[in-house]
């Protein structure tokens, strides 16, 4: 994350970063935009329902809404 030093910093959202990233590191998941320790992740398409039952756990399938 780069940005000109005029620009200011948001320590909390460098730690979110930082956070998903140990997270994503761990497996094929993804994290949404302002995704938060202990919320909700994306499992990767490269594993099956089977798969992520057997790597996860119990998961909660969730679709998304349109507007």
């Amino acid at each position: 994350m780069t940005s000109p030093m005029s620009v200011g910093r948001n320590v909390a959202e460098v730690l979110r970063a930082l956070d998903a990233l140990q997270a994503t590191a761990k497996g094929p998941i993804a994290t949404p935009a302002n995704w938060q320790a202990g919320e909700d992740v994306i499992v990767g398409l490269s594993l099956n329902d089977e798969e992520a039952k057997a790597k996860f756990g119990t998961i909660d399938v969730k679709l998304p809404t349109y507007v």
